[in-house]
């Protein structure tokens, strides 16, 4: 039964009520996310037929050749995934966790608080933002069942994702960033820029700290303007019986051996501290001297992996333990693993068929020094829709961004800030990256995104507002 067939619409303000229509033709229409990928699929080749004039044989040769040509950089996204997951669900993660979501009184003080711990999280790592968001929407949706706290439980799986649908890019683990950071990359190869682009251009700046700032601020009133009221509210138990726990979360050691009480010479070397806890300590001691030696601009894909990787180790000490829970947070990373070749396959026909530079040079052409930032907003905005990467989406048009910014005097910082807001925009819109919460909240895609589209909607505004007019 809808909301709007079990009560009335009269208490509901503009905005409730905006959210509660999408989110009742969402539920009804929406596809599963791999449907979502294959019908994407469709209307790319559709687009490149139309637009491109090319015929079905090329569309499909495209499709193939692209299939695997993001298996590198999908690799990476798996390992920021799961470090995340990892460390997100250490016993001494989720007893902070808990202890967070005791604190709300109501239903929009729950629904802010899991999206700022989500946004805060992201800007780490979006890999630890999504899944801390989707343990702590989790986790508050059981606590407001507990205490009897009307809450909605789809508007807090939204506000779980906020990190990834909002402020990620903006961050350290920013894609776009991280790869033009990096010694070698494909852009600084093939001559689209003279330079490796530090973190201090892109995160440790004034103009990405301060979009930060301004974006948890005003999507905090965004979620609160959100919250039906409480006769609107449909809890945790209306869309799910039970969740089963997760890697992590029962904090309990490794069994030695199945039906062994004497944990034997193998056994204790498999879960010894020290051996483990010496290499986390190295591990993380390298990580700092990287920041201490080089500075803040040090930060990229690989050095970010690697820290998240010895944080694990260090907060867990077995190497076994840690062993058992990455195993079990890849389980998470499964539909990425899956969906990656699909949207690598559309990336082949958008760039095969020469879809992506006529979407990109029609929009950069309408760009002046002014608008600049939010033509390359809307642009990562529509090329998300079908590249759901970051880093895809950049190693594709990231050169023609930094070139045609360089012409108009955009500095490059300011370029992968702007384009990193589109890329962020439209995940409320395309299901893939919410795979983890999903699995982890119990929800369908079409249970939640209804509320993430009218997220998408009210972010609009404001994106164009701050972009148009905050100075680099």
């Amino acid at each position: 039964m809808t909301t709007t067939q079990a009560t009335s619409d009269a208490d509901l303000t503009p905005v409730q009520r905006l959210g509660e229509a999408i989110a009742d033709r969402v539920e009804r229409w929406m596809p599963g996310p791999f449907l979502f990928a294959i019908i994407l699929t469709y209307v790319a080749g559709a687009a490149a037929f139309a637009s491109e004039g090319a015929g079905p044989v090329e569309i499909a040769e495209a499709w193939y050749g692209g299939f695997w040509s993001l298996l590198e950089f999908a690799m990476q996204m798996v390992v920021i995934l799961a470090t995340g997951t990892v460390v997100a669900y250490h016993p001494r993660v989720r007893a902070g966790i808990l202890g967070l979501v005791r604190l709300p009184r109501s239903g929009p003080q729950a629904v802010v608080l899991v999206g700022l711990g989500a946004m805060l999280a992201a800007w780490v790592s979006w890999g630890l933002g999504l899944i801390l968001g989707a343990i702590l929407a989790r986790e508050m949706g059981r606590a407001a069942a507990r205490r009897a706290v009307p809450v909605h439980y789809p508007l807090l799986a939204v506000a779980g994702y906020m990190g990834v649908g909002l402020n990620w890019g903006w961050g350290m683990s920013s894609s776009p960033g991280l790869l033009q950071a990096t010694e070698g990359n494909v852009l600084l190869g093939l001559g689209f820029v003279d330079r490796v682009i530090p973190a201090t251009e892109w995160v440790f700046h004034p103009y990405p700290l301060t979009l930060t700032a301004l974006s948890l601020a005003y999507a905090s009133v965004a979620l609160w303007a959100l919250c039906p009221p409480a006769s609107h509210c449909r809890g945790l138990h209306h869309y799910v019986r039970e969740l089963a726990e997760t890697p992590g979360t029962s904090g309990a050691e490794p069994a030695a051996v199945a039906g062994s009480a004497t944990p034997t010479l193998a056994d204790r070397i498999d879960n010894s501290r020290l051996l483990g806890g010496v290499l986390a300590l190295i591990g993380v001691a390298l990580s700092v001297r990287v920041f201490l030696t080089e500075g803040l601009g040090a930060l990229d894909l690989n050095v970010l992996n690697f820290a998240f990787l010895m944080i694990g180790l260090l907060l867990f000490l077995s190497p076994a333990r840690y062993e058992r829970d990455f195993y079990r947070a890849i389980q998470g990373c499964a539909g990425i693993i899956m969906l990656y070749p699909f949207y690598a396959g559309i990336i082949g026909i958008m760039t095969g068929t020469g879809l992506v530079e006529t979407i990109t040079d029609t929009l950069l052409s309408l760009a002046s020094a002014d608008t600049f930032p939010v033509i390359a907003w809307i642009t990562a905005a529509a090329l998300n829709l079908f590249i759901p990467s970051g880093g895809g989406e950049w190693a594709v048009v990231g050169g023609p961004m930094l070139l045609a910014g360089a012409e108009l005097g955009i500095p490059h910082g300011q370029t992968i800030a702007a384009y990193s807001a589109g890329d962020a925009h439209t995940n409320l819109l395309n299901p893939f990256w919410a795979l983890p919460l999903l699995a982890i909240t119990g929800l369908r895609a079409r249970d939640m995104f209804g509320y993430a589209i009218t997220m998408m909607l009210l972010l609009t505004p404001f994106l164009f507002l701050v972009l148009f007019f905050l100075p680099y």
